[in-house]
């Protein structure tokens, strides 16, 4: 079985919050997320996931700064990117064109006096000044219809939308430019579980269909098992545990994930099999399809 190439390769990092007595919010994580791979972050509230995000995407702002470590973005084309680096010019130019983000409570990120196709065209606007009017309001169309949307809610503003239709919206809008990355923070927060369940199935197919790489930030393990290749586990600002989802759901190498599956309630039973079914099917087709891959191996 072929590895996928690494699209991002995460080293050392660490952030702290320079308040007194110092926050050492994100301490040495390191991990390699591969072309087309869906990596799941989970972990507590606080625990220093949306700081990690924020700090890969360089977003963060003072007093949070990165003391340590590289995030070393590897495009399909052209030399490797350390992100740390960048001076402002240039790391506006790669924002949303290589990497793009969905942020935490997203739904309500858009700005409700501004049309959906004035803000969807502002991205174009701003990376891609030579396409024109035209093309601009087609791509947009084009996008929408990705995500389920009806390109006639273009002129619609964000009101009028319901609350799925909105991150759906923020999903089209960070797929825009096509990027190799997206890093999604919580984006089903505060989302009924069937809008959950379709804006996943979305994420899922758009992934297959484009082969962007994901990284999904939540605190629902149950969720990240479902749809991530691998997972990471993370307490305290630390990476606890890194490995294949099927392999940390079956056989948890550090303690903490072994509460963290254990605080779920049993999906055993007449009420919960249809629960549970999702999940089973998902390890059944993997058991099926899956040949031992020593790049995958759980690690604590």
């Amino acid at each position: 079985m072929t590895v996928p190439e690494p699209v991002l390769t995460v080293t050392g990092l660490s952030i702290d919050y320079l308040v007194d007595p110092v926050v050492h919010a994100v301490r040495d994580v390191s991990f390699v997320l591969r072309r087309g791979e869906v990596l799941g972050l989970a972990g507590e509230s606080g625990c220093g996931k949306s700081t990690l995000a924020y700090g890969i995407a360089r977003l963060l702002k003072p007093p949070a700064t990165i003391t340590a470590g590289a995030a070393v973005f590897h495009p399909r084309d052209g030399e490797d990117v350390d992100w740390q680096q960048l001076d402002a010019g240039r790391l506006r130019a790669a924002r949303w064109d290589q990497i793009s983000m969905v942020f935490q409570g997203a739904m309500n990120s858009l700005n409700p006096v501004i049309s959906i196709r004035a803000q969807m065209e502002d991205v174009f606007t701003a990376h891609r000044p030579a396409m024109g009017r035209r093309e601009r309001r087609r791509r947009c169309a084009e996008l929408l219809e990705r995500v389920g949307v009806d390109p006639a809610r273009l002129t619609a503003y964000p009101h009028e939308l319901s609350g799925g239709m909105r991150q759906r919206v923020m999903i089209a809008t960070a797929m825009a430019l096509e990027p190799q990355l997206m890093i999604m923070d919580e984006p089903t927060t505060a989302l009924d579980v069937v809008v959950q369940r379709e804006i996943l199935r979305e994420i899922t197919r758009l992934r297959d269909e484009l082969g962007f790489a994901v990284l999904f930030i939540t605190h629902d393990l149950p969720l990240l098992l479902e749809i991530s290749d691998r997972i990471a586990v993370m307490r305290d600002g630390e990476v606890v545990e890194l490995g294949d989802a099927v392999a940390l759901y079956t056989e948890p190498k550090h303690d903490y994930t072994k509460r963290l599956l254990a605080s779920f309630p049993s999906l055993t039973g007449e009420r919960g099999a249809f629960l549970r079914q999702g999940l089973d099917e998902r390890l059944l087709a993997l058991d099926a399809t899956s040949t031992p891959d020593p790049a995958r191996e759980v690690t604590t």
